[in-house]
């Protein structure tokens, strides 16, 4: 069977600062962007893509929805997620397992986007 969902390409965050969006995102992803103009900033991260937009009027803060969440991998969620907090991110759910060996958290970046990490070892990518 074909299948039409070939699986996760990219996330996008919304900020009203795309420089200081840059500047933080380089850092706790430590990864240079790999296309840098004004209106998009994208990251390859291991492959997949994470791209900085800018926001235009759209209200931030307590009226942003948080009804999306992606999951970066990484092998440490705690060890990340203390990581992600001492650059500047805030709290928005601790680790925790959630069944089996997998570990997931979220913070938020400085612009109140959802940042999700993750630990499965189950996960593996399928061509």
């Amino acid at each position: 069977m074909n299948k039409s969902i070939l699986g996760l390409r990219t996330t996008i965050y919304r900020v009203p600062d795309l420089q200081k969006a840059k500047e933080w995102y380089t850092d706790v992803f430590q990864t240079q962007p790999y296309f840098d103009e004004p209106f998009y900033i994208g990251f390859n991260i291991s492959g997949y893509e994470l791209g900085l937009y800018p926001e235009g009027d759209e209200p931030i803060g307590e009226k942003r929805t948080h009804g999306v969440e992606s999951y970066w991998g990484v092998e440490n969620v705690e060890k990340e997620y203390a990581r992600f907090l001492s650059l500047g991110a805030t709290k928005h759910t601790s680790p925790r397992n959630v069944g089996g060996e997998i570990v997931v958290s979220c913070v938020l970046d400085p612009w109140n986007n959802v940042i999700g990490l993750i630990y499965n070892p189950h996960f593996k990518v399928n061509d």
